[in-house]
């Protein structure tokens, strides 16, 4: 290197030495790189130049120490000598500041509540600002509008709204319309409870009315007034429909619910304020209105075997009446939703269905117990709707088929009755033993014989046992038949009246029947058929009484203008006649009997002198059946002895006349002839006293004069003075004579009965001829 070169390598040394020392170590790289980029051999040069710059340096720092080194020292001494009072100086300070912080928390609790509470008051007002220009956006219908506010445009929740709302509108609709669905549903399920519930408070009514009336003397009906309906109680729904078991049944009789304590009417409370608000309220009412008739159909639907028990009605009644109770409500609770017209409306068409049903079921009912739980079913039914103001007058016109439908019942139960009463009959006169057993019978039934009360004891009373238990269940019929008047807000005219048609029934129906029945079976016989003639006296005798039964139930004088009479009188006098009747035949019957029993010898040649067996038993058996007509009236047995002897001459003269016998003997003809006799004998005994003179003789007076007229073989005289009102044959038919007379006239190889006339005297074979010849003339003469 030249040495021109050195003294400005040194100077730019000094520079770069210079720079370095006054500028920042980031820009020492590329300063130090210009060195090694320079002449070769220099940077050896700027170290030696740097060493020889760093010892002087070191030697201005050493100066500096050795300068400051006492001053250095010295101010350590003194901050050694302050350490202490340093020390406690940082504990007094610390101590004062622990004391002041505590003092302070108070202070800086309350300042931050105060920063917070300035902050929540700026919010509110901005909030407040801003909420001034929404506020149309919430009113009804005004999110319509809510793209043409340029307040509220800005704000990102209003457009969101403007595109939601619609949405939300239909999904809140359909929301409500499920509940209400549900409610429906729901309502349809348990609107027997209501109407249970309902239905108990009438009862509870009519009982404290009942017992009011009758404390206060009063005999008239009050119109019962429940509060179901709630009517005088808030609208607020206050409970879902109760669960069967809940609560406790003495509380619940205690209280008085509303429909709102049974039904949670908030469904139908929602959704109509709903689509009101919507403006879709007549969609809601016609919705509602269309289901609520379907659901009346349903209900109005009964069960097939409804008309078995008792509690198929019942559950029946109490649907119908929940359901009405229900929407009595919601026509009060409601405005508008279902109107008076539209209920109406709906019970008219109940109405009409549920006369239909029960016509129909208790048509099928043969049990009067069910049939009279029906009507009291009926009438709290009607009387629990009529208390919520609808017209239940026709379904008392329907008890009054209900009623006849229950006399029905009745009359066939008596009917069993009266049938076993008769069955175990042993249809003779009652037996006391003493005076307490006499007091029974006549308690039971209105006995007064004085001749009776005056005998010693043991004795008999006339009628059977039948008597008083047929009175007594006559009574009972009565009691039964008034169950049914019970409740249905009748004068005691009408029930009265009712009272009297009713036992007419049973007494001109039933037990008239009864009585024909017993009367025509093959098993009676005449001394049953006495005392059932003697019991129908002692029953048509005792008929007053039940009149002044009936009046003492009633307390309608019987003196009343439109007071029904009791038919008993002419039942029991046609019973008596029938009764009466069938002795004649049964009599007729027996005779019957023994005249078949003969066996006459018709070609006997004279008689053994000995009246016939079976006549003579004929006899003691009409004597020993006369002596059991003592107790019948007179008439009647005088009746029956008369039709007993006309019948037994007119079966012998038929016997005389039947066209298998083709000849008959003198002898069979005065063996007849004592058989006659014993018949004349017997009539003239007086077997039934109260014949004047020969009257029953002369029942046998065709016989005898027949049978003289062959005996005596006056044919002269019959002939002289036939037609002749005086005449000794006056009672001899012609045609009968010929007849006979043909029977002896023919005779046989074995049995001649003329051969003693052509022995003795010929010309009487021609005298029979003669008479025969003239008989028919006669009989030609009659029939021409």
């Amino acid at each position: 290197m030249a040495e021109a070169d050195i003294p400005e390598c040194i100077t730019e040394h000094e520079r770069i030495l210079q720079e370095i020392e006054s500028t920042d170590t980031a820009c020492v790289g590329p300063t130090l790189r210009s060195i090694y980029d320079d002449q070769p051999n220099a940077h050896k040069r700027f170290m030696e130049k740097l060493d020889t710059r760093i010892r002087n340096h070191d030697r201005e720092i050493e100066k500096m120490c050795n300068f400051h080194h006492q001053g250095f020292v010295d101010a350590i001494t003194e901050l050694l000598k302050v350490r202490a009072d340093a020390e406690k100086l940082m504990g007094q300070v610390t101590d004062t500041n622990r004391r002041l912080q505590e003092a302070g928390k108070e202070v800086t609790a309350q300042t931050e509540e105060v920063i917070r509470c300035r902050i929540q008051q700026r919010n509110m007002a901005t909030t407040v600002e801003k909420l001034q220009l929404c506020i149309p956006a919430f009113n009804q219908n005004s999110y319509i509008n809510l793209n043409f506010a340029s307040e509220m445009s800005q704000y990102r929740f209003c457009q969101i709204m403007a595109e939601n709302l619609p949405k939300l509108r239909e999904e809140i609709k359909d929301v409500s319309m499920s509940d209400l669905k549900d409610f429906l549903e729901s309502i349809r399920k348990h609107s027997d409870k209501v109407g249970e519930t309902a239905i108990r408070q009438a009862q509870q009514h009519r009982t404290f009315i009942s017992t009011v009336a009758k404390q206060a003397g009063l005999d008239h009906y009050t119109k019962p007034v429940f509060s179901l309906n709630g009517r005088a109680h808030s609208h607020t729904p206050n409970g879902l429909l109760m669960d069967d078991g809940a609560g406790d049944e003495e509380d619940a009789d205690d209280e008085i619910l509303t429909a709102q304590d049974l039904v949670d009417f908030s469904p139908v409370y929602r959704c109509l304020h709903i689509y009101t608000v919507l403006g879709d309220r007549e969609t809601f009412e016609n919705y509602y209105r269309k289901q609520r008739k379907k659901q009346a159909r349903l209900v109005l639907q009964p069960q097939a075997n409804m008309h078995e028990t008792v509690e198929g009605y019942r559950r029946y009644f109490n649907q119908i009446v929940g359901f009405f109770v229900v929407e009595d409500h919601v026509l009060h609770a409601t405005q508008g939703l279902v109107t008076r017209a539209f209920t109406d409306e709906l019970w008219n068409m109940a109405l009409s269905k549920i006369i239909a049903v029960l016509r129909t079921h208790s048509s099928y009912c043969d049990d009067p117990d069910l049939v009279l739980e029906l009507k009291n079913l009926i009438v709290i039914f009607a009387d629990t709707l009529q208390g919520y103001g609808f017209p239940v007058s026709r379904l008392f016109d329907l008890l009054f088929e209900v009623r006849d439908q229950y006399n029905e019942t009745l009359l066939k139960k008596w009917a069993l009755v009266f049938r076993e009463i008769f069955e175990t009959d042993n249809y003779s006169p009652i037996p006391v033993e003493t005076e307490e057993e006499y007091k029974v019978v006549v308690s039971r039934f209105p006995f007064h014989d004085a001749e009776i009360e005056k005998q010693s004891f043991p004795k008999k009373l006339p009628m059977s046992q039948s008597v008083p238990q047929i009175y007594s269940q006559v009574k009972e019929f009565i009691y039964a038949s008034l169950k049914f008047s019970e409740s249905l807000h009748r004068s005691s005219t009408e029930i009265d009246d009712m009272l009297r048609k009713s036992t007419n029934l049973l007494l001109t129906r039933t037990l008239s029947s009864c009585l024909q029945n017993l009367i025509k079976k093959p098993h009676i016989g005449l001394t049953e058929l006495v005392q059932i003639i003697i019991n129908t006296t002692h029953l048509e005798q005792a008929c007053r009484y039940l009149e002044e039964f009936i009046t003492n139930i009633t307390n309608v004088s019987p003196e009343t203008v439109h007071t029904t009479r009791l038919y008993g009188l002419s039942t029991f006098k046609d019973a008596r006649h029938a009764a009466e009747g069938e002795i004649y035949t049964k009599l007729n019957q027996k005779i019957d009997e023994f005249i078949q029993l003969a066996d006459y010898e018709w070609c006997m040649a004279e008689s053994d002198g000995r009246a016939s067996g079976y006549l003579m038993d004929l006899i003691n058996f009409l004597r020993s059946t006369f002596q059991v007509f003592t107790h019948l009236p007179g008439k009647v047995a005088q009746t029956a002895c008369m039709s007993a002897c006309k019948h037994l001459s007119t079966s012998l003269m038929q016997m005389l006349l039947d066209s298998e016998l083709k000849q008959i003997s003198m002898g069979a003809i005065q063996q007849f002839n004592l058989d006659v006799m014993q018949c004349e004998l017997f009539a003239s005994s007086e077997p039934v006293p109260g014949f004047q003179g020969d009257t029953l003789q002369l029942a046998f007076i065709d016989l005898r004069q027949l049978l003289d007229l062959f005996m005596v073989w006056d044919w002269s005289t019959y002939l002289a003075d036939y037609g002749q009102p005086n005449s000794k044959y006056l009672r001899v038919n012609p045609a009968t004579a010929l007849a006979l007379l043909e029977k002896m006239k023919d005779t046989s190889k074995k049995n001649n009965i003329f051969s003693q006339f052509r022995k003795n005297d010929r010309d009487k074979q021609k005298l029979v001829e003669t008479v025969v010849k003239q008989l028919r003339s006669l009989v030609n003469g009659m029939s021409s």
